[in-house]
């Protein structure tokens, strides 16, 4: 299978160090040197400006049709490897795709400037950007990280919101997210991943907020997720732009020191959700998505056969149909 691009740039690395030469012909410091420039860096990719910040973003479709929000995952992800939501453009809607703060090619920011209500304030400020009508009807289809926070805007502003898609969002309370952790991204000393790490460390250190080591050293270290015998089931690499190092950190500390329990207002939201969960995640059974569920008080659960976590992109012709029948039933 071929290797993502990033691990190619990391090997090259380590061929360049193991051959005498000095780290200092690499300046880290310059933009592009070892992750893509974002959009504060290269004014040509597509952006906007929203919210104090500036976000990647992306849009199919006819504005004037009923809006779908991608919400990535992560968090610090992008949204690359999702790309294929973008057929709903051809059925009747509107497809919104964007970086959210500080992740994939949106602006970078300070580790102390992040907070749950930010990237909230971020999606309206998202959805404000592109609505063109009061009635235009907005649902939101989150996966993984981005299902936790497409569920913590319903909780806070249900009425804003017709309908919801979850992809494995795997903790809706920080209790439940420690489980699902536990059983699907627990990253043991001794595994080949994070002796990768640390062997990466000898080169990079990369102190709280220099960005595009942390990023980089971020994109080496995520090849554990799709090792062999993966709890979660994905299948091997999927394509993405740069991970975002500092807004991870940031948000772990977050949840870590205050907690979260995003499901306190739900049971006011009276639009059906749908609840989708992959074969092959054994870390996100029937059972915990039932549990999801049913803090929705209209809800739908669907399989998706012959795949693990990353449905979006290896199964997305099993996906597409079932978003696509939950988004015309409403």
């Amino acid at each position: 299978m071929k290797l993502n691009s990033f691990i190619l740039r990391a090997c090259l690395l380590i061929f360049i160090i193991s051959t005498n030469y000095s780290c200092d012909e690499i300046d880290t410091e310059e933009p592009g040197a070892l992750v893509p420039e974002t959009v504060e860096q290269d004014l040509s990719l597509p952006s906007i400006s929203v919210n104090g910040t500036m976000l990647h973003t992306e849009t199919f479709g006819n504005p004037n049709n009923s809006m779908v929000i991608f919400l990535h995952g992560g968090p610090g992800a992008d949204y690359r490897n999702a790309l294929n939501v973008k057929q709903l453009a051809d059925n009747g809607y509107f497809v919104v795709f964007y970086d959210q703060r500080g992740a994939g090619l949106s602006k970078r920011h300070n580790k102390n400037s992040y907070s749950i209500q930010l990237l909230l304030e971020d999606l309206n400020a998202v959805i404000n950007n592109y609505k063109t009508s009061p009635n235009q009807k907005i649902f939101l289809f989150g996966h993984s990280w981005g299902g936790i926070l497409a569920t913590a805007f319903i909780n806070k502003y249900p009425t804003k919101i017709d309908g919801a898609i979850l992809a494995e969002a795997g903790g809706l309370k920080w209790d439940d997210l420690k489980e699902y952790n536990k059983k699907s991204k627990k990253l043991e000393f001794f595994t080949e991943a994070a002796n990768d790490a640390l062997y990466l460390d000898q080169f990079f250190t990369g102190t709280e907020n220099q960005h595009q080591i942390l990023d980089y050293k971020l994109a080496i270290q995520s090849s554990f997720s799709y090792a062999d015998d993966n709890t979660e089931g994905i299948e091997g690499p999927s394509p993405f732009w740069r991970y975002g190092a500092v807004t991870l950190n940031s948000l772990v500390d977050i949840a870590e020191n205050d907690g979260y329990d995003f499901t306190t207002n739900l049971n006011q939201y009276q639009k059906k959700v749908l609840i989708l969960y992959s074969e092959n995640n054994k870390a996100y059974d029937l059972s915990v998505a039932q549990k999801e569920a049913n803090y929705f008080p209209i809800h739908q659960i669907e399989k998706i056969d012959g795949t693990g976590h990353e449905m979006i992109y290896f199964k997305w012709n099993s996906v597409f149909p079932k978003v696509l029948s939950y988004l015309n039933s409403l």
